[in-house]
Order: structure tokens, then C-alpha cells, then sequence
């Protein structure tokens, strides 16, 4: 996290800032101007330390703050939101005998900041949530570092509280990263190898890491997570609009039970000249555009080959061949047509 905020009010607070900052060499220290001095490099403010907090609440991913825990809770109490907008703010006394992760301890990143910022500095860590003590999954944070999408949060909190609660949760997973969890499992937790023997088992809840689609009665009671597994392979024309595109795509990722959120990329041929539709539909969707030479996906073995499309482009597939090479796996949904202009086909990453 290089968006941090360290706000120190004293003497001692304002030491221990330049130390943090020397570890941390992009963060940018705030203190009163009274303690101004021209050796340390901080932002000296004549504002009273709420109106900054304030400030510095609204424009920075993490706030340290360099004094008592009551004060700090009083002076950002106006401002807390929820856990997916607020900023991780951590506590550190003014000894440095103590890190304490205060706010947005798993989303935020608050507990794992704490954790760096103790190591290097001395400091005892203070970690208070229920999944961190408990050494249980935190059903927040699955798959965070794959940038995994939790599909409805909506059943987080209910499903963390079972889990810590150590009531019966099963998993399922069959796409994504395998080694997203690298200890053992809970002892209240099991791996089922189906979503029929998922469905079957006694579980009180499910965590569920897919592209798929399920029916309500499964994701009703789990939480889902979408993995970027999926690859799409578009062949167009150099009129076809972005709303052509991002409707089609959508419609045949849910014809085939396939989730949105799980697309990784767009990809297509090289053109002479940008298909501007294809690239507004890439930034829309937030996901990377990859192009192919039609010499390299002339190479590509697909299902369903066309002499129109060799000769208008040089290859016998677009769609297809973009998407099977970019993926490196296999296609789950082969060319679908949508004329006169756009054809798609998907492909799944093997992880």
C-alpha cells in the first residue's frame, strides 16, 4: 500500500514518523506546524488535527496515526462509512510499543499493514478480528491476492460468523488458483470434489470458487468467489459498436452458465487500422485488450474453420484461435455468430 497518510501530534510521535518513513519511503508524514522543523520532511498543517483527519480520511488508502487509540476513534467516528470505502487506520502509541490495526482489518489491508509496520519497527502487533485470532479462513479475503470478485457479498458477515463459530462449511472449487488457502483447513471445513456431493452434505454454508453459474437454492447460502478464468475471443468488423460487443458477450456467457465476472481479457486479431468498439468495450468491461498476428493464429487447431474469415483476414478463425491461444487451455463455449459483423467464442485458463 503506497497511499498512506502518518499523522503524528507530538515530539515522540513525530520521531517515530521519520522512522516509519525511512522504512516507507513513499509516505508522506503530517504534523502540527508548531513542531515544525526543516530536517524532516512532512506536511506541517496550521489546521486544528480533526479538520485534518478529515482530509486525510478522504484522500488516503491507510492513515497511521501516531497517538491514543480514544483520540483517534473519536476524531474519525464522523467520517466511517463501510468496509469496502474506508481506509485501513492503524494506531501506534507513542512509544512504538504497540501497532494496533483499528479499521478496515481485512478489506482495507489494516491487519496486514500492522503486521509489516510492527515487524520492521519493533512494535507489538494488535490484531482483533474474530478470523485472525480464531486462525480461520476470513471469508472477506479469499482469493484477494488472485483479485478474485466475491459474486453478492450480502452473505459474508453471516457466513464469516459461521465459520469463526466453527459450524460446517463446505467448499467447492473448480476453477482458479489452487493454493489460495496455505495451511491447514479448519477442522469444521471440507472440500467437496462435486457440487452434487456439496449439495448433499450436511454444511450449514458453502464457499464456492467458480466461473459457473448455479442455481439460487446453492448460491443463496454460499459465498462466491470469480476467479478471471476466462478468456474471450472476438472477430468483428472495424464498425461493429461496443454495445454490439458487450451485449453479445454477456447474453452467451449466460446462455452457457458462464459469470461476466470471470472474464480476464478480450482478445482478437490485429488489425491495420483500431476497432475502436472493441477498445471502448475493454475499458467499460475494466479488463485488458490482447492482439494476435493472424500468422499466429493461423497456426491455432479449432472446431470450426471459415472460408470467409480466411479470406477477409488471412486465417480461418478469429474468434476461436484468439481465444485458445491467449487462454493456453481449452474452449468452453466454441463460435457463436452474431451476424453480420461479431462472433465469440470462450475459452478457460488452466490454472
Amino acid at each position: 500500500m503506497d497511499k498512506v497518510a502518518v499523522l503524528a501530534i507530538t515530539k515522540n510521535g513525530i520521531k517515530i514518523a521519520t522512522t516509519i518513513k525511512q522504512i516507507f519511503p513513499n509516505w508522506e508524514i503530517f504534523a502540527p506546524s508548531k513542531f515544525q522543523d526543516r530536517a524532516i520532511s512532512a506536511t506541517w498543517y496550521e489546521d486544528q488535527t480533526s479538520i485534518k483527519v478529515a482530509e486525510l480520511f478522504g484522500r488516503f488508502d491507510g492513515l497511521v496515526c501516531l497517538f491514543s487509540l480514544g483520540a483517534v476513534i473519536r476524531l474519525i467516528a464522523p467520517y466511517l462509512k463501510d468496509k469496502k470505502t474506508d481506509p485501513a487506520v492503524i494506531v501506534i502509541d507513542d512509544k512504538a510499543s504497540f501497532a494496533i490495526s483499528v479499521l478496515s482489518g481485512h478489506l482495507g489491508g489494516a491487519n496486514e499493514l500492522t503486521e509489516d509496520i510492527a515487524k520492521k519497527i519493533g512494535s507489538i502487533p494488535v490484531i482483533t478480528t474474530a478470523a485472525d485470532v480464531n486462525k480461520t479462513i476470513p471469508v472477506d479475503l479469499v482469493g484477494k491476492e488472485f483479485s478474485w470478485k466475491i459474486d453478492d457479498d450480502s452473505n459474508v458477515t453471516r457466513i464469516s460468523a459461521l465459520m469463526v463459530n466453527e459450524e460446517k462449511i463446505g467448499i467447492y472449487q473448480d476453477a482458479g488458483e489452487k493454493n489460495w488457502w496455505k495451511q491447514e483447513l479448519p477442522k469444521n471445513v471440507t472440500v467437496y470434489e462435486s457440487i452434487e456431493k456439496l449439495r448433499k452434505s450436511d454444511s450449514k454454508a458453502y464457499l464456492i470458487i467458480s466461473d459457473k453459474i448455479f442455481d439460487d437454492i446453492i448460491s443463496k447460502n454460499s459465498v462466491t468467489y470469480r476467479p478471471q478464468t476466462l478468456v474471450a475471443g472476438i472477430g468483428l468488423h472495424g464498425n461493429t459498436s461496443k454495445e454490439k460487443i458487450k451485449e453479445n458477450l454477456e447474453s452467451t456467457l449466460l446462455k452457457h452458465n458462464l459469470s461476466p465476472k470471470c472474464i480476464a481479457r478480450l482478445v482478437s486479431i490485429k488489425k491495420p487500422q483500431d476497432v475502436h468498439g472493441l477498445i471502448d468495450a475493454a475499458k467499460d468491461m475494466q479488463v485488458p485488450l490482447e492482439y494476435f498476428d493472424r500468422e499466429d493464429l493461423a497456426q491455432i487447431s479449432i472446431p470450426n474453420p471459415s472460408q470467409m474469415v480466411q479470406a477477409y483476414e488471412g486465417t480461418s478463425s478469429v474468434s476461436e484461435a484468439a481465444a485458445i491461444k491467449s487462454s493456453n487451455g481449452k474452449l468452453v463455449v466454441e463460435k457463436q455468430k452474431f451476424p453480420p459483423d461479431l462472433t465469440i467464442a470462450i475459452a478457460r485458463i488452466e490454472k
